[in-house]
């Protein structure tokens, strides 16, 4: 499992959000960059970047971020929000995505899910957000009813190997994690899960490693780093086993 810290653009600043509320951000860095040198040189092994901007507008507004960090530091970069054309895609990967993460897209734009696929095999990452055990979609914004276990085994079911589950209730609220829903979720997938959402501290992480599922690679981390909760390299080494 790897730690992979979360860098979330809003208005072109590093922040968090309190359970995906727009209204509810803390800035850490008024260049994400920054954020990215200091995770990178701290040891981590890749980053989660997210357009918080293109997430609400449904494009995206900060791919000249995206294309500085993945630029600058020399570990994988993810990237999601506002990606929902085949072309926003294609510009993301120019602008140096290892991996593209589609959330609202993939649900509703079928043909556009196949042909990323077609293009990017495991390159290409479902986001499934959950509230109270269901999908939201939009940014956040939306909530629907549908139960995030059958998202994500119809996403199985299209070729989707690589997934971020993410609890919403629990994202940025230092609270500890979903356990249940981590190992539902990673139950459900076909390939490769990513848990992200409430992490406090190491031990938070030895319990997400002690659920066993041989397909949960990794974690997003944000708040917890940011407010200097565990360094990047005592969370890698939770994961490892150590520390």
């Amino acid at each position: 499992m790897i730690l992979l810290p979360a860098i979330d653009i809003l208005g072109g600043r590093a922040v968090r959000l309190a359970q995906g509320a727009f209204d509810e951000q803390t800035v850490y860095d008024a260049d994400p960059l920054d954020a990215a040198r200091r995770w990178v040189q701290g040891g981590a092994r890749a980053l989660h970047v997210v357009d918080l901007d293109g997430a609400r507008a449904g494009a995206p507004v900060n791919v000249e971020h995206v294309r500085r960090i993945a630029t600058e530091v020399k570990v994988p970069v993810q990237v999601g929000g506002g990606l929902r054309t085949i072309e926003v895609i294609r510009e993301a990967v120019a602008a140096g995505a290892h991996r593209v993460v589609l959330g609202t897209a993939a649900y509703r734009d079928v043909d556009l899910l196949d042909e990323a696929l077609a293009e990017l095999g495991d390159r290409v990452v479902v986001s499934v957000d959950a509230r109270e055990g269901r999908l939201a979609a939009g940014g956040w914004l939306e909530q629907t009813e549908i139960p995030v276990e059958s998202v994500i085994e119809k996403m199985g079911a299209r070729g989707v190997r690589r997934f971020v589950y993410s609890s919403i209730e629990r994202d940025g609220m230092l609270e500890g994690p979903d356990l249940d829903g981590a190992r539902r979720a990673s139950q459900a997938a076909r390939g490769s899960m990513i848990y992200s959402g409430g992490v406090s501290d190491v031990d938070d992480l030895r319990a997400l490693r002690g659920l066993r599922q041989v397909n949960l690679a990794g974690v997003i981390v944000g708040k917890a780093l940011y407010e200097q909760r565990f360094t990047v390299a005592d969370g890698q080494a939770a994961l490892d086993g150590g520390g």
